[in-house]
């Protein structure tokens, strides 16, 4: 980022989840509402950064961690045996 910009979120709504995504990195995270989404976005752009976390070296750690965010982590795990094309709002 250039001085005197400023990072562009976008955030829309697919279906019954609010998906944010920050549009220098291409980072991007989902919740039940705007504000959940915006959390769980600031999450993953300091995962991104390398600025807190530690790495997910199991599904026991990917399930707590998914959990933790408020996501159905059977639903990521059917998701995953049904297709393994990224959602359209991460390509």
């Amino acid at each position: 980022m250039g001085p005197g910009t400023e990072p562009t979120i976008t955030l829309t709504k697919e279906d019954d989840w609010w998906v944010a995504k920050d549009t220098e990195t291409g980072v991007a995270s989902q919740g039940p509402t705007r504000e959940k989404a915006l959390e769980n976005l600031d999450e993953a752009l300091a995962l991104h950064a390398d600025k807190s976390g530690d790495s997910i070296d199991s599904w026991d750690e990917e399930r707590e961690a998914l959990e933790e965010m408020g996501i159905d982590p059977d639903e990521v795990a059917d998701s995953r045996e049904e297709s393994s094309e990224l959602p359209d709002f991460m390509q």
